[in-house]
């Protein structure tokens, strides 16, 4: 439990470091609702920082994945659609993982044809952009992956309600960074639906709710291993001074003849 919660704390916060750094110097989130013309352009002019920003933004998941799993593997003896939970959970990090990598190994490239290249090959860069933004990104990175996060935050939680691990502010605090997060998907279908009403911050709002619980979550848990590791010393405490005591009680029946 201490390692789990040392991951989510860890996943959690690091989440911070590349998201805010993004939004510093490449406008994050809302660069992504420009045109890719502008996007290629400033993209390029961020040059092999951003590249590395956006690698680090992906490869922040990767303790998640531990946590995700190590809690799984706790509680799939308890609750029979952990393991399920589990595994929605997981994929949902691998496809939000290589949604983000677009930008350090597609992007790049489409970005350097875009900048130095002819109106033919501006013309390609931006196709090429838009196809592998609205596949990679919207609909495997923000949907897919967005979904199935939300899924497992709302299997999880309610998994752990029921036995006694989360109290109840926590999991209301699970359910309503969910659903916030969830009205997220408006967006998404915006960009092919015209006109469709969006709550602009639910994005922001929702994904900032769920990274605190998830912070809450990892103490949580650091707070019942401190628990659990009380209880394992009082009770080694209690069976050492059970046996110095039987000690002198054994000589004594063994003096007086005594069977014990």
């Amino acid at each position: 439990m201490r390692t789990t919660g040392l991951l989510f704390i860890l996943g959690a916060v690091l989440l911070f470091v590349p998201y805010t750094a993004l939004t510093i110097i490449f406008d994050y989130p809302d660069v992504l609702r420009l045109d890719a013309g502008e996007i290629l352009t400033r993209f390029h002019a961020g040059g092999t920082p951003l590249i590395l920003t956006w690698w680090a933004f992906a490869m922040v998941g990767l303790p998640l994945i531990g946590a995700y799993t190590l809690l799984g593997q706790h509680l799939e003896n308890k609750v029979g659609y952990v393991r399920m939970a589990t595994t929605i959970g997981v994929i949902g990090l691998v496809v939000q993982m290589v949604g983000l990598l677009r930008w350090t190994f597609v992007v790049p490239t489409l970005a350097v044809e875009y900048v130095n290249g002819n109106e033919a090959a501006q013309a390609a860069s931006r196709a090429a952009f838009l196809t592998i933004h609205q596949y990679g990104g919207v609909a495997l990175g923000e949907h897919m992956g967005q979904l199935f996060t939300i899924a497992w935050t709302i299997l999880m939680a309610t998994a752990m309600h029921r036995t006694g691990m989360m109290p109840r502010w926590m999991t209301g605090l699970a359910y309503g960074s969910s659903a916030i997060y969830l009205c997220a998907q408006l967006e998404l279908f915006a960009t092919v639906i015209p006109g469709l009403p969006v709550w602009d911050l639910a994005g922001f709002l929702g994904s900032t709710l769920w990274l605190v619980w998830l912070i809450a979550l990892g103490m949580r848990l650091f707070k019942i291993e401190s628990a659990h590791s009380r209880f394992l010393s009082n009770a080694l405490t209690l069976s050492v001074l059970s046996g110095l005591y039987a000690i002198p009680q054994l000589r004594w029946c063994f003096g007086s003849s005594c069977v014990q």
